[in-house]
């Protein structure tokens, strides 16, 4: 299983529209990526009379990957902002 670990940044403004503070930008940074390891179930691909070996994670649906192929998203740090703090 892949884990990619990122800090998740929300920018909020208010506007005379919608004067309740709400997010306008999101900002995600990668911090650390922890690799999974070769595929343990290749797929192969056949077209006339060519064929392909290629991992499960480019042909499968989530469910079917191996266990290597999997990725998971944790997240590490959350910060919410209002513009007031970011362009000062």
């Amino acid at each position: 299983m892949t884990i990619y670990v990122v800090d998740i940044e929300y920018v909020t403004h208010t506007c005379p529209a919608y004067t309740v503070p709400h997010i306008f930008d999101t900002r995600r940074t990668v911090i650390d990526v922890i690799p999974g390891g070769p595929c343990r179930t290749p797929v192969t691909i056949r077209c006339g009379d060519t064929t392909a070996v290629i991992p499960c994670y480019r042909h499968e649906p989530a469910a079917r990957q191996c266990g290597a192929c999997r990725i998971i998203v944790t997240q590490h740090t959350i910060t919410t902002r209002h513009l007031d703090e970011v362009s000062a």
